[in-house]
């Protein structure tokens, strides 16, 4: 059959709201070496490529004034300022989120070689790979399958479309595209009844296998003797609102993903950059003040990033693709504290920044202080980044 049709139909058994190619079982989610840890990921993609230098304001550097005299944050708007850094008026919360010391701001990450297309630089931090390498599985993928096989539902992504990320050479994660959508497809009860189509009857059961796994996820949300908080009504606000819930629930799920897009800024920036930090900074902080209520936020270690950043110079009324740019780290015990010098906006790559910290070192961190795990077994040869955790 063919592939495209082959998604269609299964989109069509599935309602549409989940993506996940065979049965799995929530509830029997386990390491290959029985140890479980506590901990869990969240991972929030900013896509189109953040402008980091209006995000994290180098203030006191004059040149980001000279190359930005139509989109430059007025110093008097900016908030938080500590150490030649800022945080834009938008992230009023996660400003916040810093001065309890729960944040980590990680400079001028990037990778040697780097690539300007949005596609395959995505595809370049999703899989772990060289900018001349190419991957079959996501980084976080092999890690599934290094730690769990096929062994229950331990990666769940929340987004429209499945994550590279995520794929892996064995059966471990989900990508659900609105649970609400599938509490009530399961309402009236589903049975599997086949026909004498082996290729639709194939869809079936598939079908079939996701609305178990998707019962199974339900019930463990249910069972939670946690509730959760208010939520922005956005659609960020609602992917994370969910998170919240999988992380609370008895599930031993540890690797959670969704995105926001809306990112490449090369026209009408100020706007346009504004509001979508809004988002981010109102839903990222209802998420972790609602993990924070229920004690999970010191085990619970979220991530934002981006493809890339953009460039220093201003193109008239944005920005065009760029290189380096920052990560932020909220919760996990992190040491809240900025990792690597403020950009060079005088020492630049072809108009670009220059990246400073690879961004496998913070992977490998994540894996070996979080997850107990050894990232070179992934092919993470960088050394895990220091002061992180």
């Amino acid at each position: 059959m063919d592939r495209r049709l082959f998604l269609r139909l299964l989109a069509s058994a599935t309602s549409g709201a989940v993506i996940m190619p065979t049965a799995l079982s929530a509830s029997t989610a386990r390491k290959k070496g029985g140890i479980h840890n506590d901990n869990k990921i969240i991972f929030i993609q900013l896509n189109g490529g953040n402008d980091g230098l209006n995000t994290f304001i180098p203030y006191e550097n004059p040149l980001y004034y000279q190359h930005r005299k139509t989109i430059a944050i007025p110093k008097q708007e900016l908030i938080n300022p500590s150490g030649g850094i800022a945080f834009h008026p938008a992230l009023e919360s996660l400003a916040n989120i810093s001065q309890n010391g729960d944040l980590s701001l990680i400079q001028n990450v990037g990778y040697p070689n780097p690539n300007r297309s949005h596609f395959r630089s995505r595809e370049i931090w999703q899989t772990a790979s060289d900018s001349n390498q190419y991957l079959n599985y996501g980084w976080l993928g092999r890690y599934l399958d290094h730690q769990y096989g096929d062994q229950g539902i331990s990666g769940i992504n929340i987004d429209k479309t499945e994550n590279l990320a995520l794929k892996s050479e064995q059966i471990n994660n989900i990508t659900i595209k609105d649970l609400t959508r599938l509490d009530k497809s399961m309402q009236g009860g589903n049975k599997l009844v086949l026909s004498d189509n082996p290729q639709l009857d194939f869809v079936r059961k598939i079908a079939y296998a996701s609305t178990e796994g998707s019962k199974e996820i339900s019930q463990a949300i249910k069972k939670s003797r946690y509730t959760t908080g208010d939520y922005p009504s956005t659609a960020l606000g609602y992917n994370l609102k969910w998170i919240s819930k999988l992380v609370k629930s008895s599930l031993e799920t540890e690797v959670f993903y969704t995105s926001i897009g809306g990112f490449d800024t090369h026209r009408n920036q100020l706007p346009a950059h504004q509001k979508k930090l809004h988002e981010v900074n109102d839903a990222v902080y209802a998420l972790y003040e609602d993990l924070k209520r229920d004690g999970f936020i010191e085990n619970t270690t979220i991530v934002l990033f981006s493809e890339f950043g953009r460039r220093v110079k201003e193109n008239g009324s944005g920005t065009d693709h760029g290189t380096a740019g920052p990560i932020v780290v909220i919760g996990g015990n992190n040491r809240g504290e900025i990792i690597g010098e403020n950009p060079n906006l005088s020492d630049l790559d072809h108009g670009d920044l220059k990246y400073q910290i690879d961004f496998r070192s913070v992977y490998a961190s994540i894996l070996k202080d979080k997850l107990d795990f050894d990232p070179t077994l992934l092919g993470i040869q960088q050394n895990p980044l220091k002061g992180l955790f």
